[in-house]
């Protein structure tokens, strides 16, 4: 009997198709986790600005109903932002929005929504000191 040690081509070739196949399924896996985690930081670094946009917002004593734009200078070449607040039926009570971009495609990146209170001036000057209210019996 004569016995053939060894593979065949066609055993070789079934081989090699199967481990394409396997390092192609790898380089699309690794490719897609770069691209998310990517987008993950830009989606990140719009968050973050829309909320410092809101805080800087927030420490003005007056705030203005309206709309106004910009970008983020030379630091967030990629990102512009839009801010538009609004009065509620509630005086006092302003809807505010801030919306990131991108400043190349004009997509929206991150979109940031709340409500800010303006805090009523105190003509008097003097801070109202109310005394604490004590059941008695």
């Amino acid at each position: 009997m004569n016995h053939n040690a060894g593979f065949s081509l066609v055993e070789v070739m079934v081989a090699v198709l199967i481990l394409a196949i396997a390092l192609v399924g790898l380089t699309q896996g690794i490719t897609t986790a770069l691209a998310s985690s990517k987008d993950s930081e830009l989606q990140t670094t719009a968050a973050l600005f829309a909320a410092g946009q809101i805080e800087l917002l927030r420490a003005e004593k007056d705030f203005a109903d309206g709309t106004a734009n910009g970008d983020c200078g030379t630091v967030l070449p990629l990102y512009r932002w839009k801010q538009t607040v609004s009065p509620t039926d509630i005086d006092g009570l302003h809807d505010v929005d801030v919306v990131v971009e991108n400043s190349q495609s004009g997509a929206e990146i991150y979109e940031l929504k709340t409500m800010l209170f303006e805090i009523p001036d105190d003509s008097s000057g003097k801070a109202k000191k109310t005394k604490p209210k004590t059941n008695q019996r």
